[in-house]
């Protein structure tokens, strides 16, 4: 099962790899998870969204604008530096309502990005990328222009243009033809966060022995990516992604503890998911008299009771984390096998010994 939560003023640490897949434009949030085989739908505990305005390294402040219109008062048109055409005015709080003097021969494009058409705009945390929109001999598209920051002004010869805007794994690119006069252009970029952690009766699992694989796409009605989206995700790490829903399995461990959950991303929106394991921590020890010292280079293998191999190691104290249910151990030291049933409940970390007799 899983747990939603969402709080004001949290600030995680950012990581942004690079995207590996593009395209999820789903909507609506929709949260359910499915234990090992019943679904659970787990309402969401606090109804408040999270912007995430905090995410990125800090980002310049647009240039306040001269445009202070009173209520009810049609703003003026907007010149651009350089002279030309008057277009609608910028709210004095949006970037770039007052764009720099390009150099002789160039013209000004100011950018930014929001999340969505409707959405804030993103303050921080994005990647510019300008290309010339005709390929070189080799077919490649060069590089004109490039910026991380959150509000670039590019200074672009006349021409034609491929704008490319990424924000962790959401991205977008626009053609933009620039004549001689300046401009301003915004970018939709719906993208929002996925926080992920898990838990076994209600204490939380340590980050280090959690790893979450996240798909496109909803398990429950059989529409899940063959590849994951991203692998490896941490737990506690703020994953950015294009706006839908997404398939996340959380290992617990590395043998059979795993749990899978449906989970939407909202655009402009931190969700924090949590995880709940039904799997405990189970080590073994083989003793020729109970409390006996354990016996060094024994090799081991854990079965389910329809003689399924779960892990196998070697060594005096394997330590493994299982699955709720039942189990047979099976120790085999100097030629001989030795076994005893175990029967594992979430929660209950155990350390059990097998006599060599």
């Amino acid at each position: 099962m899983i747990r939603f939560a969402r709080a004001f003023g949290r600030s995680p640490a950012v990581r942004r790899p690079v995207p590996r897949r593009r395209g999820l434009r789903l909507a609506a949030l929709a949260c359910a998870a499915l234990a090992v085989a019943a679904p659970v739908l787990a309402l969401p505990r606090d109804a408040i969204a999270q912007t995430m305005q905090f995410l990125g390294p800090p980002a310049a402040p647009p240039p306040a604008g001269p445009f202070q219109t009173p209520p009810n008062v049609p703003r003026p048109a907007f010149q651009a530096p350089g002279g030309g055409a008057a277009v609608p005015a910028p709210s004095s709080r949006e970037p770039h309502a007052v764009l720099p003097q390009a150099p002789p021969g160039k013209a000004a494009l100011g950018v930014f990005a929001r999340f969505g058409a409707e959405g804030a705009a993103i303050p921080r945390g994005l990647v510019w990328r300008v290309f010339a929109d005709q390929p070189e001999s080799t077919g490649a598209f060069p590089l004109v222009a490039e910026s991380s920051e959150a509000t670039p002004v590019f200074f672009l010869n006349p021409g034609g243009y491929i704008v490319h805007v990424s924000y962790g794994f959401a991205t977008v690119a626009q053609r933009v033809q620039m004549g001689p006069l300046s401009r301003r252009q915004a970018f939709d970029v719906p993208a929002g966060a996925l926080r992920l952690s898990a838990d076994v009766e209600d204490k939380p699992i340590p980050a280090q022995k959690l790893t979450f694989d996240i798909f496109e796409g909803s398990f429950l009605q059989g529409r899940t990516s063959s590849q994951p989206y991203y692998r490896g995700a941490g737990a506690g790490e703020v994953v950015l992604l294009p706006e839908g829903t997404y398939h996340v399995v959380s290992t617990y461990g590395d043998a059979n503890a795993v749990v899978r959950a449906d989970v939407t991303v909202a655009p402009g929106k931190l969700t924090d998911a949590t995880v709940h394991h039904r799997a405990a921590q189970i080590m073994l020890k083989l003793v020729k008299v109970a409390g006996g010292e354990a016996q060094a280079d024994t090799q081991w293998t854990v079965i389910t009771p329809g003689g399924d191999t779960i892990k196998e190691s070697i060594g005096a104290f394997p330590t493994f984390v299982l699955s709720e249910g039942d189990y047979t151990a099976i120790a085999r030291k100097d030629g001989k096998n030795f076994s005893r049933e175990i029967k594992v409940e979430a929660g209950k970390n155990l350390e059990i010994e097998v006599l060599a007799k």
